[in-house]
C-alpha cells in the first residue's frame, strides 16, 4: 500500500507565499514522478507542476514564474514553493505520484488533497 499525505495548505493573503509538502511512504520500490495539481470550485482538475527522478519539470501555464518545484528523491518528498499568490490559486492542492511498487509494476496515486484559499 502507498500513501502520499500532504501539508502546508490554509489561508493566505494575495501576494503571500507558502511551501505545500507531500511525503509518499509504503511500498515503494522506485518513483517515476511526483507532482501537484488543483482543482478549484466548479472546475476542472489541472496540472500544477510535476518533476521526474532526473529533475526535469513542467509547470501550468497559469503558476510559471511564480510556482517551484522541488523533488527529494532519498526521501520521497515533493514540496511546492508558492510565491506571488492570487485569489485564482484558490483550489484544493493534491500531490500525484507514478510508483513502482515492484521492478515490473507501477500505479498513480493521488493524496486526499490539501485546501489553500487566497483571499484578503
Amino acid at each position: 500500500q502507498v500513501q502520499l499525505v500532504e501539508s502546508g495548505g490554509g489561508l493566505l493573503q494575495p501576494g503571500g507565499s507558502r511551501t505545500l509538502s507531500c511525503a509518499a511512504s509504503g511500498n515503494i520500490f522506485a518513483i517515476i514522478a511526483m507532482g501537484w495539481y488543483r482543482q478549484a470550485p466548479g472546475k476542472e482538475r489541472e496540472l500544477v507542476a510535476t518533476t521526474n527522478r532526473g529533475g526535469a519539470t513542467e509547470y501550468g501555464d497559469s503558476v510559471k514564474g511564480r510556482f517551484t518545484i522541488s523533488r527529494d528523491n532519498a526521501r520521497n518528498t515533493v514540496d511546492l514553493q508558492m510565491n506571488s499568490l492570487k485569489p485564482e490559486d484558490t483550489a484544493v492542492y493534491y500531490c500525484n505520484a507514478y510508483i513502482y511498487t515492484d521492478p515490473r509494476n507501477f500505479d498513480n496515486y493521488w493524496g486526499q488533497g490539501t485546501r489553500v484559499t487566497v483571499s484578503s
